[in-house]
């Protein structure tokens, strides 16, 4: 039987987010659903199957593949800054000086998401950026690394997917043939309502000072382990938190300045893989085309090595860390990122099966055939919506849903950007192939939020699925809206309006039922 571009094609990533979902565990989980997908290719030969997985999935696509090599050099580098930061004694000066300045529970989530949004060149940079700058301050506030990990992986792809110099930006002009991709990137801003209203949920949770579902368990939790804690470190003296050797001579620059350096030379490697200190034809590029030719993978490499070298001779120089510990600090920071490796890994390789049964094949063949039908044209931006969040979901990839939805509805429109329409169908392409990139266990992007907040990962995503949903379903009534009035000045003022009126509902409802 061929499986082959047929609904089965699905069938792998399934079998892995609900396992994940169900018993909590994710190794396992993707596991079985990369075996499923080697079996449907094979037609159940168990020796090809084997094949199959290893040596053109795991082997052949996830781990030979130079984008995904790059950034795992990137994550290992991260992870060797962060045990260097904590040892040096930054990071503790640092949730010192916060908690001076920062006093409540809601000035440090709103200081995360402020971090977040500043942090916009690219989502892996920010997953990680923000988790070990902010980890001190919201440990210290008693905010669970749960909550932590949501408002990372929030301000990470939905505010790239609205900032015109991201890496995303580049992806997403890189997939529209015959027009100017930049400038449909730019128009689509004011309707891509995910991203939008995700940043407007963020902020009204944390005014508000409510939870709900699994986050408001997880909160509850860690206020009661912060009172244990507290309690323990009373009669002892020590705090329980504190799992390694810090410098008594750090301050708050050993931690700020090694991360505005890696964010400096973060944004140089990016354009200079993007061809910005090379002269061609016509002359250097300027800033913003050098960044939309930029390889992403490429420019964190070079960005976070620099800015590594930087914070070893910087810790040397004023001697908060001895050579002998720096060298230490390698390879306990990749230790430290080793679940995160294992579950990319195996992430990407279950990505290399779906794409070998031509799962985009067969979404494809969908999303052209309603595209063409002129009776549901006003639904379409809805309609790309919905499959978008399916197949991003499914996939675990937001670029990899870009590549296949945005081409089909350019060619629809024929490359025509005075179309309001297709500017809003192209826009709830984006917008949800974020949420469903949001919300899967297997996306990059949810598993670098995990590792950044260091939290454990399906408590990550059990705690998030709830409130991606919640904004997911204001955004479809807000594309079936767009789709029909065709004004942004309209559709996105009432867009944020429903959603705090959603939230103030939900608010009320949880009040009564905890009451």
């Amino acid at each position: 039987m061929d499986f082959y571009a047929t609904i089965f094609s699905l069938l792998p990533p399934i079998i892995a987010i609900a396992l994940a979902l169900i018993t909590k565990e994710v190794y396992s989980s993707l596991f079985i659903g990369i075996f499923v997908g080697g079996l449907l290719f094979t037609n159940f030969n168990l020796v090809g199957t084997l094949e199959h997985i290893f040596v053109d999935g795991m082997v052949g696509s996830a781990l030979s593949d130079a984008y995904n090599v790059g950034i795992l050099v990137f994550l290992v580098i991260l992870g060797i800054m962060v045990i260097l930061m904590n040892r040096a004694g930054g990071s503790a000066a640092f949730g010192r000086w916060a908690a001076t300045h920062v006093k409540t529970k809601v000035g440090a989530q709103l200081a995360t998401i402020a971090l977040g949004v500043l942090i916009f060149i690219d989502d892996y940079f920010n997953c990680l950026t923000v988790g070990s700058v902010m980890r001190p301050l919201t440990d210290r506030h008693g905010i669970s690394r749960t909550k932590l990990a949501y408002l990372i992986d929030a301000t990470a792809a939905p505010v790239c997917i609205i900032a015109p110099i991201s890496s995303w930006a580049a992806a997403v002009s890189g997939f529209v043939d015959g027009a100017n991709g930049l400038q449909l990137f730019i128009s689509a801003i004011p309707y891509n309502f995910y991203a939008i209203l995700t940043i407007v949920m963020m902020v009204t949770l944390a005014v508000g000072q409510f939870e709900y579902g699994p986050m408001r368990l997880a909160e509850m939790s860690e206020h009661l382990n912060e009172n244990e804690r507290k309690y323990h470190a009373s009669i002892t003296g020590a705090d329980p938190k504190e799992e390694e050797a810090v410098s008594p001579r750090g301050t708050v620059l050993h931690l700020v300045l090694p991360i505005i350096v890696l964010i400096g030379c973060c944004i140089v490697g990016m354009i200079y893989s993007g061809g910005f200190f090379t002269a061609g034809e016509e002359g250097y590029l300027n800033f913003i085309v050098a960044f939309s030719n930029s390889d992403a993978s490429v420019g964190l490499m070079f960005g976070s090595f620099v800015a590594l070298v930087f914070t070893i001779v910087f810790y040397l120089i004023t001697r908060v860390l001895n050579f002998r510990d720096c060298m230490t600090s390698i390879p306990e920071g990749f230790k430290s990122m080793v679940p995160a490796i294992l579950i990319l890994t195996f992430a990407w390789t279950l990505k290399a099966m779906t794409d070998s049964l031509g799962a985009r094949e067969y979404v494809a063949g969908i999303v052209d055939a309603v595209a063409h039908n002129n009776a549901l044209m006003s639904l379409l931006p809805a309609l790309v919506f919905l499959v978008g969040c399916g197949l991003s979901f499914a996939t675990g990839t937001s670029w990899g849903t870009f590549g296949i939805l945005i081409p089909i509805v350019v060619d629809v429109f024929n490359s025509n950007l005075g179309n309001e329409l297709m500017i809003i169908a192209i826009s709830a392409c984006m917008a949800g192939a974020v949420c469903g990139d949001h919300c899967s266990p297997i996306s990059d992007t949810t598993i670098m939020a995990s590792a950044g907040a260091q939290c454990e990962h399906i408590g990550h995503v059990s705690t998030q699925l709830p409130y991606a949903l919640t904004v997911a379903g204001v955004s479809l009534a807000c594309y079936i809206l767009a789709g029909f009035i065709r004004s942004w000045y309209i559709c996105l003022p009432l867009g944020i309006v429903l959603m705090v009126a959603t939230l103030l509902i939900i608010k009320t409802f949880t009040a009564k039922k905890a009451a």
